[in-house]
């Protein structure tokens, strides 16, 4: 359950459990919480355990600099990292943290990778149950692993083809297709996770997980919260204190991937966000408007879409190689 909020003491005195409650207080994602902790607990051991309060702008260039020159880091990377202690001084500790003159990452953004349809119908073939139906739906509706991991059974519109990402990236939820390919087999899956919590509700275990509600009672009766791809067994729940299963773990699905794609022989530094990227391109390279492909896609910013058009470069409009001509 490594998206539940850990509990944390009612009158919190140490320095992170004080900041992780302030950022609770701001809705901050889990994810965006343990990132922003992550990296102020290396700016404090950066800096010899100093306390955050007693260092400034100098101390702060001094560790980014250190992520860019001595530790390689990406353009976005650093990014995040000054992101974490702007949160840090300007929100939690409310201090002004001035000019910061800090060398910049040069590791530049790659292009992504992306399978052909043959690669990536190969890699899912190799693929079975869930693990298959989460990565259909990263190749065939463009989520990230965990947006398919976390999906719920209301999640799914299977009138107008169609699925809603409730829990997505910056908690920014959208609608996204739904490939007539996989209704079938969502049904069935569908069947087994009812199943299941009827197994487990005998059991005395079959509370369901959500988001900030204070008790997992009323959970009970609402089938349409239950997780679409339930976990092999329950486990114990630090938020609500209970016994309750939780959706698969990502990293079953990407351990499974990895494995497809090794055994599909697929010469790609590919992984399971491969199929995401092979999503858009193949959107963009049918013709798709790039701003409905943002849409799909959850990106705040059509420049991150972009990124595409340099996958799909030219090869789409007839270009070909003089060396082909030649040839001839």
């Amino acid at each position: 359950m490594e998206d539940v909020p850990r509990p944390l003491p009612a009158q919190p005195t140490r320095f992170m459990d004080r900041l992780r409650a302030f950022m609770r207080t701001k809705r901050l994602a889990y994810r965006t919480e343990e990132t922003y902790c992550r990296w102020i607990r290396d700016y404090i051991r950066f800096h010899n355990m100093q306390r955050p309060e007693k260092l400034g702008a100098e101390q702060i260039d001094e560790w980014l600099c250190h992520l860019a020159c001595n530790r390689s880091v990406s353009i976005n990377t650093q990014k995040t990292a000054l992101n974490a202690l702007v949160f840090l001084y300007t929100q939690f500790l409310r201090r002004d943290i001035g000019h910061l003159n800090f060398t910049r990452a040069n590791k530049g953004r790659k292009l992504p990778v992306v399978f052909s349809h043959d690669e990536a119908m190969r890699v899912l073939s190799l693929l079975r149950g869930q693990c298959w139906l989460a990565a259909s739906l990263m190749y065939g509706s463009g989520l990230r692993v965990m947006e398919a991991v976390r999906l719920r059974i209301r999640d799914l519109d299977f009138d107008n083809l169609a699925l809603t990402v409730n829990e997505a990236k910056g908690s920014k939820a959208r609608r996204v297709l739904l490939p007539q390919s996989l209704v079938m087999p969502l049904r069935a899956q569908i069947d087994m996770a009812v199943a299941l919590h009827r197994q487990d509700l005998v059991k005395g275990c079959g509370s369901i997980y959500v988001p900030g509600a204070k008790s997992s009672k009323p959970a009970h009766r609402n089938l349409a919260l239950l997780y679409l791809f339930p976990a092999d067994e329950p486990a114990f729940c630090p938020y609500m204190q209970v016994m309750r299963r939780h959706h698969m773990r990502e990293q079953q699905v990407r351990r499974a991937v990895a494995r497809a794609i090794e055994k599909a022989g697929v010469k790609k530094k590919a992984s399971c966000h491969t199929f995401r990227h092979s999503f858009a391109t193949n959107l963009l390279a049918a013709g798709s408007d790039i701003r409905n492909i943002q849409e799909l896609l959850g990106h705040s910013n059509v420049r991150t879409t972009m990124i595409y058009t340099h996958v799909i470069g030219t090869h789409t409009e007839g270009v070909r190689s003089p060396l082909d001509l030649i040839t001839q």
